[in-house]
């Protein structure tokens, strides 16, 4: 079943109006036909079960069926702070961070950051990697489109994260699990979390001077992962503690 995206004001008390480029990727790249069914979701988070009624040129309508009242969100936002990585890299961060949960992913310029972006170039990289979120959100029936915000300074990173419940910070110079294992059981019901990735050549001494009296320093194992690793190990420990603490409250 496809996945959609569309502003509050488009559904209406039993239908779901469909506008812009999604009409074309319907109605001409997918070639889907009256009676399919589909998902659609609202910015404020709700889903719907929807058949499609009719396809133009312009819009498709679809009746709405019923409501997806589990959806597929985490009872907590994870905001992933990601030093600048090189080449594409970012754009494979962006896609997995949205399956595995992301709520807002924010790049951070760091001392050992190779890639350096001037104001247009960060605009535009943003507008592109905003656009893979939003095919990963459709791809993996997210019910929101995580946010990709423009690079931020180590220094305002730090301080958007003082406003989280949680931060953690992998570092390879930490060691054991068993303080891994304590932070992340450490996380209460709703609570925000931040997860800190250095780029390729690590955080610098004075970045994590500036944060190890605030944030959690924990350890991903014994190896050395790369940045693009780090922060998909992270966020998949996260989505199995958050996920089956809420499976045992359940039962």
């Amino acid at each position: 079943m496809y996945q959609f995206f569309v502003e509050d004001e488009q559904v209406q008390q039993d239908r779901i109006c469909i506008v812009g480029g999604d009409v074309n990727h319907i109605g001409h790249v997918l070639r889907m036909k009256t009676g399919e069914k589909i998902r659609i979701s609202d910015q404020s988070g709700r889903s719907y079960f929807c058949r499609i009624l009719e396809i133009t040129e312009e819009e498709v309508w679809a009746q709405i069926e019923d409501t997806d009242e589990m959806g597929t969100e985490f009872s907590h936002k994870v905001y992933l702070f990601q030093g600048l990585p090189k080449s594409d890299k970012m754009e494979l961060i962006i896609q997995k961070a949205v399956e595995l949960g992301v709520y807002e992913i924010i790049p951070v310029a760091m001392k050992n950051c190779v890639v350096k972006l001037d104001a247009k170039k960060a605009a535009a990289k943003t507008a592109r990697w905003q656009g893979i979120a939003e095919s990963a959100a459709k791809q993996s029936k997210r019910s929101l489109i995580p946010k990709v915000s423009e690079p931020v300074s180590y220094k305002e990173a730090v301080a958007y994260a003082m406003k989280l419940d949680q931060k953690l910070v992998p570092y390879e110079n930490e060691r054991g699990m068993a303080a891994t294992r304590e932070a992340v059981e450490a996380v209460r019901p709703g609570e925000s979390i931040g997860i800190f990735i250095g780029p390729e050549g690590g955080f610098a001494p004075e970045e994590i001077a500036m944060v190890k009296d605030e944030m959690n320093l924990i350890s991903l194992g014994s190896r050395i992962l790369r940045t693009e690793t780090a922060g998909f190990t992270t966020l998949a420990i996260l989505m199995y503690h958050i996920e089956t603490s809420c499976l045992e409250k359940s039962n």
